[in-house]
């Protein structure tokens, strides 16, 4: 027998679709257009917590992230691109669960749905940037989107399961 649906559940399933827009729009414009760093300079132009960000240094998609190899607002901005990354595939694994849950008998196949659906989109659109001049497409950033909407989807399962979101 299959759940009723709502306003609120066919709001639920618009709502990916619509983020997966804005993340298609968003990977369309180049670097350079995207570029946070002259709103960072004039926020952070102090530099605060310089001294002590500069003792961090990774890896990440086969370059050096650190201060020194991208400068100051470079490596604030590397995380806030992260974040953004991270967080919108939170938010599309969070609502494509909302969106299937009455749709899908089975809640298993539900959250299954879900998660290869994210790993799709991110994987498409990383696909997608590495042809646009100015834009690489990363597997680590498909890895990252994918924890994202992992993340998201356990979120969802965890608060319809106890009944917070219904």
């Amino acid at each position: 027998m299959q759940k009723k649906l709502t306003t609120k559940d066919h709001i639920y399933l618009l709502l990916p679709f619509f983020i997966m827009g804005l993340l298609y729009w968003s990977s369309s414009m180049t670097a350079e257009t995207q570029s946070l760093q002259p709103t960072l300079e004039v926020f952070m132009g102090g530099k605060p917590l310089e001294t002590f960000l500069t003792r961090f240094q990774f890896q990440y998609g086969g370059k050096v992230i650190s201060i020194q190899n991208l400068g100051y607002f470079s490596f604030i901005e590397f995380f806030i691109r992260k974040g953004a990354h991270f967080f919108s595939y939170f938010a599309l694994g969070f609502f494509w669960v909302l969106g299937l849950k009455k749709r899908i008998r089975e809640e298993w196949l539900t959250i299954l749905l879900s998660i290869l659906l994210c790993i799709g989109y991110a994987s498409f659109d990383e696909l997608r940037q590495s042809f646009n001049p100015g834009r690489t497409g990363l597997m680590v950033d498909v890895i990252l989107d994918t924890a994202g909407a992992i993340t998201g989807v356990g979120m969802a399962w965890f608060l319809t399961k106890k009944k917070i979101i219904q």
